[in-house]
């Protein structure tokens, strides 16, 4: 999970943040836990994924 997002994030890192982002999100959601804090870790990866996509212009 990256931990500083902000509005001036640098688009050029967006391919590998994406990638590691993804790949971060399946491992937890293979994990399979339904706790409040595994569900928040999705939450906020899920945000941080959506973030870089809208400010880079990148389609699913």
């Amino acid at each position: 999970m990256l931990e500083n997002l902000e509005s001036n994030y640098d688009c050029s890192r967006a391919g590998d943040d994406l990638h590691q982002l993804k790949q971060e999100l399946a491992a937890l959601r293979g994990l399979g836990a339904e706790d409040t804090e595994t569900q928040e870790r999705i939450n906020r990866m899920e945000n941080q994924i959506s973030f870089i996509m809208n400010k880079c212009d990148i389609n699913r």
